[in-house]
C-alpha cells in the first residue's frame, strides 16, 4: 500500500511540475534538479525543540475518489518556498517541528529556486509540490506561501511585490560567503575585490593579468538575471560598476551547472564562476573546483561571522508583513533555539 501510495504522489508531482514549469522558464522548476548530494541528518543530530505545539500542520481531509489518499491543511506551520542553498534548513525545521521521517522530507521540502519564489509571494501563488509521501499526504496546493526563505529579492522582485500590495519584511538568518570559483587545474588561488569587478566589467580579459597562466582568455560564467546569485553579483560584488552581459553560452541556468562548467575539464586554465560557499561544499560537490580567498581573506565561518570576508551574505526570511504566521515562525528562527538548528543544519549562524 504505502509504494501505490509513494507512486500516486509522486504522478501527482509530475503534474504539479509542468504547471510550475510556466511561471519562469528560464530557471530549474525545482531545487532538487540542482543537488547532486544526499541530505540526512548526522549521527550527532540534536532535538532541540521539546514543545512542538506552537507550530503545527492542520487537518486532513481525504482526496476524492481516492482511497487512502489525503489533502494536508496548512495551520501555524507556515508554507515555504525559498533558495535552493536553503533546502537542507528547511530539512531540518520539518524535522524538528513536525518530526516528519527523512524519507519524507525530500517531498515535504520541494523548493522552486529563487525567482519562482519570490514570483510566488508576490502573486499569491502556492507552492503545488508539498507532499508527505509515507502517510499518503499531499498539502493543500491553493494555500499560498507564507514565507520565503534565501537570498534577498532583487529590485524588480522588491517592485512587483509592492505592486501587488504586498510590503516586504527582511529578516537576516544565517551567514554564508558568496564566493568565486576556478577550475582546480588553475594556479590562481587568490583575487581581489577590484580584480572580480575588472573581470566581469571587461576591463581584465587575461589571466597573465591577474596572476594565472601567459596567453590564457578568461571566460567569465554568469547566472540569469532574477537567480540570487546574479542578484548579490549585480548588487553586492558589482557595487555600481558595469556588469558585462555574458555570452549566451557563457549563463548557467542553475547552479549546479555552473559548477559543471567551471569544472569542466576543457575549461581547465579559463574558466572562473559564482555561488555560495555552503552550495559548492555541501549541495553539489565537484572535485574539479576550488573557492578563491578575495584580498587574501579565506571565507571561514569567523570571518563571515565578524564580517571580514569581503563577500560576506546573509540569507533571508522574507514575508508580507501582515502575515502572522510568519512573523511568528521567523522569531522563532533567530531565537537561540533557532539559530542552534540552522547551525546543526551546517550554516553559519548570526552568533
Amino acid at each position: 500500500m504505502k509504494k501505490t501510495l509513494c507512486a500516486v504522489l509522486a504522478l501527482t508531482l509530475c503534474l504539479s511540475f509542468s504547471l510550475v514549469g510556466a511561471e519562469t522558464e528560464a530557471f530549474p522548476l525545482n531545487s532538487w534538479q540542482q543537488i547532486n548530494q544526499s541530505i540526512e541528518r548526522g549521527e550527532d543530530w540534536q532535538r532541540f525543540v521539546e514543545d512542538t505545539s506552537a507550530f503545527q500542520l492542520g487537518a486532513l481531509a481525504p482526496l476524492e475518489g481516492s482511497e487512502g489518499l489525503f489533502i494536508g491543511q496548512w495551520d501555524t506551520y507556515p508554507s515555504i518556498d525559498g533558495s535552493t542553498v536553503c533546502v537542507p534548513m528547511a530539512m531540518e525545521w520539518a524535522r524538528q517541528w513536525l518530526n516528519l521521517a527523512e524519507e519524507d522530507l525530500n517531498g515535504f521540502v520541494n523548493f522552486s529556486s529563487t525567482p519562482n519564489a519570490y514570483a510566488r509571494l508576490a502573486q499569491g501563488k502556492p507552492n503545488p509540490m508539498v507532499t508527505i509521501a509515507s502517510q499518503g499526504i499531499m498539502m493543500d496546493d491553493t494555500h499560498p506561501i507564507d514565507l520565503v526563505v534565501g537570498t534577498g529579492p532583487n529590485a524588480d522582485e522588491r517592485q512587483a511585490a509592492a505592486d501587488n500590495g504586498l510590503n516586504l519584511v527582511m529578516v537576516p538568518i544565517c551567514c554564508d560567503a558568496f564566493v568565486f570559483i576556478v577550475n582546480s587545474d588553475n594556479p590562481v588561488d587568490s583575487l581581489t575585490a577590484d580584480q572580480i569587478r575588472g573581470i566581469y566589467g571587461g576591463a581584465i580579459r587575461l589571466w597573465s593579468e591577474v596572476g594565472g597562466q601567459e596567453g590564457i582568455t578568461i571566460e567569465a560564467y554568469q547566472r540569469p538575471h532574477g537567480a540570487g546569485s546574479q542578484t548579490a553579483m549585480e548588487e553586492m560584488v558589482m557595487d555600481g560598476f558595469q556588469l558585462v552581459a555574458a555570452q549566451e553560452n557563457y549563463i548557467s541556468t542553475g547552479m549546479g551547472d555552473l559548477i559543471r562548467q567551471v569544472g569542466n575539464y576543457d575549461n581547465a586554465p579559463t574558466a572562473i564562476g559564482y555561488s555560495y560557499l555552503y552550495y559548492v561544499n555541501g549541495l553539489y560537490k565537484s572535485g574539479s573546483v576550488k573557492v578563491l580567498a578575495i584580498d587574501g581573506i579565506e571565507p571561514t565561518d569567523e570571518n563571515l561571522q565578524s564580517g571580514a570576508y569581503p563577500f560576506t551574505v546573509n540569507y533571508f526570511a522574507v514575508y508580507d508583513e501582515g502575515n502572522e504566521t510568519s512573523a511568528a515562525f521567523v522569531e522563532w528562527l533567530v531565537s537561540d533555539e533557532g539559530q542552534a538548528c540552522i547551525a546543526q543544519a551546517g550554516y553559519v549562524p548570526l552568533r
